[in-house]
């Protein structure tokens, strides 16, 4: 018998030529921002120029007070981490499904990340928070994982009762939001990324948004010495004495990435509003395919829709291993179905498992992790399935015939047992 199927000799269902996803859309008018900044500068030492219109525009866009851009998204989560005042010893919640620069700055620190068990969709339950708390807690980092949004309601309810701090990782969820209200504006501060495929990209780069004004000069402090410390830390100020040497580190951002970033953020609802669009497409004829279960938004709930994640159900197509039907897939010519690497569970890694050959005499390094800590966590990564989320209507067509090879996969399922 001869099958359909592409993996076993059939046509692909997927005939567009590829590549099929490309990120950040550079146009004319990124080339032309980039083409003047490079008449311009290519080295911006303080708060001028092409750094300070993006942070400006971060600043409304998210309607917060201060927006401190860095050199990566892991450097604004170290800044951010730094600036809330967290110390040695200090033990922070952290989502153990996530990536794991959300906490990996934590051990440089020397505090301790401390891992929580998952709702299913990867972002952190509140209803395990709570019964980490120790007199060594600090505060609750909240990762708003493939850019749906966490439930920050609860979160900032248990960490009140508590007198805890909330940081939030927004790194896959710029535009996301909950009820109206962003996410990166429900804690005392937020980290971004402006990596690659990241909604809102210049290619490499971060930032840090706060409402606090303290915590917004830590931030300058720790990630932005010398002249722009000295320029916005004012006389008197306890740090301002530190202000040439900082804390020693320097993340600023290339005034490149500023330009490509400042160009895309300026679309970035344009490109949020197609996603959203294609989105519904997707989930639309995705949800009744055998196999496969798609990620539910609730009520009030805006995704950034930076990766569109399914749950793969083996048990629904016979047993079929997901590394078979995601191979099937591939053969269709559907190569951006992808199955998440290094965005895991954290406790499946070294450096949550054997924190003190990195870090010899980091302090409570007995908290160390093995798989199979966290059930829910492992269990939904190990079954997950993602796509990137297109952003023009004439990205249906492609996601169409996405949705065809998904559909073939699964009616020949059989084929491949």
């Amino acid at each position: 018998m001869t099958s359909s199927l592409a993996l076993l000799g059939g046509k692909p269902a997927v005939t567009v030529a590829g590549p099929h996803f490309t990120w950040p859309p550079i146009g004319e008018s990124t080339r032309a921002m980039v083409a003047a900044q490079l008449d311009t500068s290519v080295s911006i030492a303080g708060r001028s120029g092409i750094v300070a219109d993006l942070e400006d525009a971060l600043q409304e866009y998210f309607g917060v007070r201060h927006a401190v851009t860095t050199s990566s998204g892991t450097a604004a989560l170290h800044s951010t981490y730094w600036a809330a005042g967290i110390q040695a010893g200090d033990e922070v919640i952290v989502p153990a499904w996530t990536f794991h620069a959300t906490a990996s700055p934590l051990f440089h620190l020397r505090a301790v990340p401390v891992l929580c068990e998952t709702d299913p969709d990867g972002n952190i339950d509140p209803n395990r928070v709570e019964e980490l708390i120790t007199p060594r807690t600090r505060a609750i980092m909240v990762t708003h994982l493939w850019g749906k949004p966490a439930d920050m309601s609860d979160i900032v309810v248990v960490a009140d009762a508590h007198g805890l701090i909330v940081l939030e990782d927004g790194s896959h969820a710029h535009g996301a939001g909950i009820a109206g209200r962003k996410v990166g504006t429900f804690g005392l501060a937020s980290a971004f990324s402006l990596n690659g495929p990241k909604p809102l990209s210049g290619g490499e780069g971060g930032f840090v948004l706060t409402d606090d004004d303290d915590t917004y000069r830590r931030v300058i402090m720790f990630a932005h010495y010398n002249k722009r410390a000295k320029g916005e830390i004012p006389e008197g100020h306890p740090l301002a004495r530190y202000a040439v040497t900082g804390a020693g580190l320097k993340f600023r951002i290339h005034p490149l990435a500023a330009a490509i970033a400042l160009d895309q953020l300026s679309r970035l609802d344009g490109y949020l509003a197609g996603r959203a669009e294609v989105a519904r497409h997707l989930t639309g004829r995705l949800a009744g395919v055998p196999g496969l279960k798609v990620v539910e938004m609730p009520d009030g709930v805006v995704p950034s829709w930076y990766g569109l994640t399914l749950t793969y159900r083996p048990d629904e197509l016979g047993g079929l291993s997901l590394d078979r039907f995601h191979q099937a897939l591939t053969a269709e010519g559907a190569s951006e179905f992808d199955r998440p690497g290094s965005t895991c569970p954290l406790n499946q890694l070294a450096l949550y498992q054997q924190p003190g050959v990195l870090f010899p005499g980091h302090p409570h390094s007995h908290r160390r992790y093995e798989a199979g800590d966290f059930p829910v966590a492992e269990r939904v990564h190990a079954h997950t399935i993602k796509l990137p989320v297109w952003h023009r209507e004439q990205d249906l067509k492609l996601a169409g015939q996405y949705i065809r090879a998904a559909i073939k996969v699964s009616d020949h399922h059989k084929e491949l047992l």
